[in-house]
């Protein structure tokens, strides 16, 4: 059988996982590689380390295909979206450790850039804010701050670029490439246009030699170098940002369908079609893919606190031994007792981007137990999303048909059940966890024919588990005018950021 391999860089490991042809998943190995935290709000990665966790996962991926007798059709990458890789074209060694999406070293930078009026034109150009969590002011700062000198040999990029680069023979003529779902990610790429915007590499001081050349995200970059790729020639053909990748993986191939991954936070992300939409308050707009002449976009909204809510019960407070408990537990309770928990341990993130909001567990009372803390946490993921996709209904237009969704929390059935209700749609459950993974697998077959277009990857998808809202509307309506009012009372509720 034909395979593709997904190589999936993720923030704190890399993965490789082999997709059939029959669209379900094979052999997969992981690596983690170490995190570095120079200064409180500083958080790095050495590029060294993820490239030899990709090449550890694909060798020994690739092997057990070998030994098998699989052929493998394609490599497919996709990654940790926004961080910044700047490295030295003849040497091939990465000028500084690589700056993570999660670093706020220039917040104040991005402060400045607002005050002076520019965010209007960011907006405009690329669906997204003025804020550290993007490339751009990494970028800057690495030329500014980081001793990184622009001398010609400069290449800069995000996560996939540096692999691809790297796979396909690095200094002896790695491909310097990437495709708009990562580039979109950046500050610096005009969405409308389909291209480097030299008025914002202008703007934030970023020289547009440095920048990759922006291919199709279904598309062969290059072919790997056997003695740079663990031994494969095997063309490289399908890159996308990790949550875009999902939605692909996801089969969300149609307007309005809408994906959720349930994470330490969350990432709800729908489909709006080919047509640019205007900026959305609260929302991101954001490249979903490019496959031939045709680019698809989507509206994102970012959950900063899911699953970590239920990490801090577990190793903050102490009230569960282990995650797994959380399901079992709430279960056991018939409702949260009239407990509300907005958890805003890191602000709120979309539709209100709040940085100023803390958490906040209301209506507790003598008969409060955990088990109502715990079913508070896990109906908390599930109010979030509504925020989200309401949002995201109304700027669309479009109601959504089904939610799909993957991610550790969605293991649990009442989560499930209770999202149905709560949005009133069907919800759907990916029998495949890593959605990312088989999004970029998709992404790259579909560019070598094992699959011979959108509706075929379509067909591989399958869930394994579907779960209608039954609830009446009037009861789930006044649990979230409950659920707003405790957004109300969380917001702004520190006076600085913490």
């Amino acid at each position: 059988m034909d395979w593709v391999l997904a190589l999936d860089a993720g923030t704190t490991g890399v993965r490789t996982l082999a997709v059939g042809a029959d669209g379900r998943p094979g052999p997969m190995a992981y690596r983690e590689f170490p995190q570095h935290f120079p200064r409180p709000g500083w958080v790095e990665h050495d590029a060294a380390d993820i490239l030899a966790a990709a090449l550890a996962t694909l060798g020994e991926v690739a092997g057990t295909l070998r030994d098998g007798g699989g052929r493998i059709a394609a490599i497919g990458i996709t990654n940790q979206r926004e961080t910044v890789v700047a490295w030295d074209r003849r040497t091939g060694q990465p000028r500084h450790r690589a700056i993570v999406w999660q670093d706020r070293r220039t917040a104040a930078t991005c402060d400045a850039l607002r005050e002076a009026g520019h965010e209007p034109l960011v907006r405009a150009r690329t669906g997204l804010i003025l804020d550290p969590y993007f490339s751009a002011t990494k970028m800057a700062w690495l030329l500014t701050e980081g001793g990184v000198e622009d001398d010609g040999d400069l290449a800069m990029g995000t996560v996939d670029t540096w692999l691809l680069w790297n796979l396909t023979g690095g200094p002896a003529g790695g491909v310097h490439a990437t495709e708009p779902s990562n580039a979109s990610r950046t500050l610096l790429y005009d969405i409308g246009a389909g291209a480097w915007s030299p008025e914002l590499a202008d703007r934030f001081g970023v020289p547009m030699g440095v920048l990759p050349f922006v291919g199709m995200s279904s598309g062969r970059f290059g072919v790997s170098v056997p003695d740079c790729a663990a031994g494969l020639a095997v063309p490289v053909s399908g890159i996308a940002g990790d949550q875009q990748a999902s939605l692909f993986g996801q089969a969300c191939v149609e307007p309005g369908q809408t994906k959720n991954t349930y994470g330490t936070g969350s990432f709800v992300l729908m489909n709006v079609g080919s047509t640019l939409p205007s900026p959305v308050d609260g929302l991101l707009t954001t490249v979903a893919w490019q496959i031939g002449e045709t680019v698809t976009y989507a509206l994102e909204g970012a959950v900063f606190v899911t699953g970590a809510a239920v990490q801090w019960l577990r190793d903050g407070l102490g009230i569960l031994a282990s995650s797994g408990e959380a399901g079992p537990l709430a279960e056991s309770v018939p409702d949260t007792g009239g407990v509300v928990f907005v958890p805003a341990l890191t602000g709120l993130g979309a539709p209100y981007w709040d940085p100023y909001a803390r958490g906040a567990v209301l209506g507790i009372t003598r008969g409060t137990t955990r088990a109502h803390l715990v079913r508070a946490a896990i109906e908390a993921m599930a109010w979030q999303t509504r925020d989200v996709v309401d949002a995201m209904t109304a700027a669309s237009g479009r109601a959504i048909a089904s939610l799909r969704i993957d991610g550790g929390a969605s293991v649990m059935d009442l989560l499930c059940r209770f999202q149905a209700d709560v949005l009133g749609t069907e919800v759907r459950r990916s029998a495949v966890r890593e959605t990312t993974a088989l999004g970029a697998a998709f992404l790259a077959g579909l560019a070598e024919d094992v699959w011979g277009d959108v509706d075929d990857v379509a067909a591989h998808w399958y869930d394994d588990g579907r779960w209608q809202a039954t609830a009446p509307r009037a009861e789930i309506d006044a649990a979230y005018a409950q659920w707003r009012r405790g957004v109300d009372r969380a917001q702004g509720w520190a006076d600085t950021e913490a």
